[in-house]
């Protein structure tokens, strides 16, 4: 099993409660966008504490960076990572991933699980590729949006956001359910991309198929 050791090089605040880890990049070390890594805090009793988390870097870029939530109704790793300082390290271990990008389609995230969807979206927006790729993004408040300026910038319209526990003007009001994606979705026989809270992802799964997609059109982080 791959293991490696690195430096954290930056850390920057994205929102209140997120913030980008950018570390040293193995020799040769590769992914394909959308893909993560199990990583562990290098600090005596938190070695085998490992969680997975998504590279929000391309390939080309000579660091890694990790886009994380921190959790503070528990002293987990999450917490531990908001912690840290540049210089601390980080235990790296094999790539792996289920969401991978097939081709045009609806993306479809809630909060942190928008991560798995940065890097594809950067990669796509390099190869001038993005072409009508749209991301419909689920948060509680304008507070919990992650990248929000990055993703108007690459998507521009297709760019939708619904809040869940704030109206604000501009972004609409209300959980993502089968009503809400007949509104914003006019052709179902396309690829989807779900990534979320398992709940949500398995209800919008559902609502998806129940809209005329095909259940292998609808591509989920296992």
């Amino acid at each position: 099993m791959e293991e490696h050791i690195v430096k954290i090089l930056s850390i920057q605040r994205v929102t209140h409660n997120v913030k980008q880890y950018r570390v040293e990049k193995p020799a040769g070390y590769k992914f394909v966008p959308g893909q993560a890594t199990e990583v562990a805090i290098h600090k005596p009793g938190w070695e085998q504490e490992r969680r997975p988390f998504t590279f929000t870097s391309l390939n080309d870029w000579d660091f890694l960076e990790f886009t994380i939530k921190s959790y503070h109704d528990h002293a987990g790793v999450t917490h531990q990572l908001d912690s840290l300082q540049p210089g601390d390290e980080l235990i790296l271990h094999d790539v792996w991933g289920a969401i991978q990008y097939k081709g045009e389609g609806v993306f479809i995230a809630g909060g942190a699980g928008v991560t798995p969807f940065i890097a594809i979206f950067r990669q796509l927006y390099a190869d001038g590729k993005l072409g009508n790729n749209m991301l419909i993004f689920s948060n509680k408040t304008k507070a919990d949006i992650i990248l929000e300026d990055e993703f108007r910038k690459m998507l521009g319209d297709r760019f939708i956001n619904t809040l869940t526990q704030e109206r604000a003007e501009g972004y609409d009001f209300g959980k993502i359910n089968a009503e809400y994606l007949k509104q914003k979705i006019h052709n179902f026989h396309q690829h989807f991309y779900v990534c979320g809270p398992d709940q949500m992802v398995q209800d919008i799964k559902s609502a998806l198929v129940q809209l005329g997609a095909s259940e292998a059109a609808v591509v989920v982080e296992l």
